[in-house]
């Protein structure tokens, strides 16, 4: 069995912008392009799924007129090489709605939900790559079945362009990213 038996070509070389611009949103989904390459990962978990509505949501109603929170679209963080995320949770500005690819300039907030496969990517990889593209605040959801989520925040240390560890939530997140959220997680 070849590579190519198993995956279509285009997923063997590296794409540009302007190619993965010219794709269908179904081939766009579920998938992320990574220094150019494509990235796919499996689906997410109903639980996965469910914690990332609740917080997408919960910042949506925090965010008011200024700022909107949705879920499953990309952030175009550089265009060359090509690095397209799709973050669980985007919080970005209410004026940027209908321009596409969403931009950092025109996010506040990402929030990764960890997965079982995603653990290292989530935690090490995403979060360097949104600080050099100069994201304010960045969350990481740490999930287990039958244990309450902990949220760990992130504020961008924009001198360093890293993150520095903000606080840390279990169950009750009371945040400020700049504007006041609270979202309860305990049930989950």
């Amino acid at each position: 069995m070849t590579a190519e038996m198993i995956a279509p070509e285009w997923m063997h070389r590296q794409i540009t912008s302007e190619q993965y611009d010219s794709w269908t949103d179904e081939q766009c989904a579920g998938i992320e392009i990574v220094d150019g390459m494509v990235v796919v990962s499996p689906s997410a978990s109903k639980r996965h799924n469910r914690l990332a509505r609740l917080l997408a949501n919960a910042l949506d109603e925090a965010g008011g007129v200024d700022w909107n929170a949705d879920t499953d679209f990309d952030v175009r963080l550089q265009d060359v090489p090509l690095n397209n995320r799709r973050p669980d949770v985007v919080v970005y500005r209410a004026d940027t709605i209908d321009e596409s690819p969403t931009r950092p300039d025109h996010v506040l907030l990402l929030v990764e939900v960890v997965s079982p496969g995603s653990e290292t990517t989530d935690r090490v990889v995403k979060s360097d790559q949104y600080a050099k593209a100069g994201i304010p605040f960045y969350w990481r959801v740490e999930q287990a079945a039958g244990r309450v989520p902990i949220v760990h925040t992130y504020v961008l240390d924009e001198a360093g362009a890293a993150y520095r560890a903000g606080e840390l939530f279990t169950g009750l997140v009371k945040a400020a990213v700049p504007y006041p959220v609270t979202v309860d997680l305990s049930g989950l």
